[in-house]
């Protein structure tokens, strides 16, 4: 009965594999989840989703699939003695439950009222104790207060709703969305290249069980720790127009910061040339020669420039465009430097590619890189990633 479900979720372009779906149908043969559909749902959801990018996908295609759950139970019901089956139903519910359900009857009761003020209602309202509305003490609604009754829409408050009826609005988080520092390591993570570095601390647990067999007595064995052998040096664009973006290049610096061992960074403003900085608070006691950074790290190192390319275009093509201090060579002549120096480079860029050709300096900056710029989203994170590893 869920294989048109699985073809459903493929059809959206979620990823998922015969086996995850196997590992999904083995779990129900064997009553893993509660016998409800939240527990279903959420087996589902971690069997069938392995990227969180796919989880509001994943619920549209649940809520849809599902939608006619309702009809199929009443004919199963038709089909089961009524009797047992409410007996079954019964033992779901505590004392407590089944004496709140017999203010208006029963549960049938409850629901065959509210079809009938679905049918006579005409308008919105607010107060009362008969209509469906908000702020009463009516049993349909919400935001008022009923001992229990059927809450649409709004929000809960006193937690008494026998059932809860309300539209679920579904928001993608795919490939547009900006990054959480989550998402940003999900993404670095293609750009791993591990090996076994340092001092052998890390127990080796396959050669400790062959070396033990062969001399008939535990021999541990070690070996060093598995690490990214990948170096990046990160160049951050700070202040003016990336004041909006400061919390974004954050989450970006703190999940490359946890991802890579071998990181280098270095601040510019606006665009790079012959001085960088590394702390904010001393960027004009503190500097480094752009020329020093050039012969220190070789061209096996990954750059990555972080920054809008907002600026005034003579800022990048000529010499003294700087609006900080006057510069003896253009900012033109420092990116080619870095993009010749190092062929693994890409620009990350926070402002919306739709906005792009309304900036004359993206353009120059994309035309010195190469093409090689990219939002700073989910997707263009992964195609950044992607560029870097050739």
């Amino acid at each position: 009965m869920f294989t048109s479900f699985l073809e459903q979720l493929r059809a959206t372009g979620i990823p998922v594999s015969v086996r995850e779906y196997l590992t999904f149908l083995e779990a129900l043969g064997r009553d893993v989840p509660p016998r409800s559909a939240e527990g279903l749902y959420h087996l589902a959801r971690c069997a069938l989703v392995k990227d969180e990018r796919f989880y509001d996908r994943f619920d549209t295609v649940f809520a849809a699939y599902f939608r006619g759950a309702e009809i199929a139970f009443e004919q199963l019901g038709g089909a089961i003695p009524e009797d047992w089956l409410r007996k079954e139903i019964e033992k779901l519910l505590t004392d407590e439950e089944k004496a709140r359900l017999q203010s208006l009857g029963s549960l049938e009761a409850l629901l065959e009222t509210l079809r009938q003020r679905l049918a006579e209602q005409k308008g919105r309202h607010q107060g009362g104790s008969k209509w469906i509305g908000t702020g009463g003490s009516s049993p349909f609604g919400h935001g008022g207060y009923h001992p229990e009754g059927v809450r649409i829409g709004g929000e809960g408050g006193q937690r008494r709703a026998a059932k809860v009826w309300e539209q679920r609005q579904f928001r993608d988080l795919d490939d547009q969305v900006e990054l959480g520092t989550r998402n940003i390591k999900v993404a670095l993570k293609g750009l791993r290249r591990l090996a076994r570095e340092g001092l052998a601390e890390e127990l080796d647990l396959d050669g400790t069980i062959r070396g033990t067999a062969r001399r008939g007595y535990l021999d541990l064995q070690l070996r060093p720790e598995l690490r990214n052998r990948v170096k990046v040096l990160l160049f951050l664009d700070v202040g003016g127009s990336m004041d909006p973006h400061v919390r974004l290049c954050e989450r970006l610096f703190s999940a490359a910061r946890a991802e890579f061992k071998h990181l280098e960074y270095f601040y510019f403003h606006n665009c790079v040339y012959e001085r960088l900085w590394r702390s904010n608070a001393r960027r004009h006691a503190e500097r480094f020669s752009t020329w020093d950074v050039l012969r220190k790290y070789g061209r096996d190192w990954k750059v990555i420039f972080v920054g809008d390319a907002s600026m005034a275009p003579y800022e990048i093509t000529h010499v003294g465009g700087s609006v900080e201090h006057r510069n003896e060579e253009a900012g033109a002549t420092w990116l080619r430097r870095l993009v010749d120096s190092y062929p693994s480079s890409a620009w990350l860029n926070p402002e919306r590619p739709a906005d792009w050709g309304y900036i004359p300096s993206i353009g120059l900056v994309r035309e010195l890189l190469q093409d090689r710029m990219y939002p700073l989203t989910v997707e263009g994170l992964e195609r950044a990633v992607q560029a870097l590893r050739r």
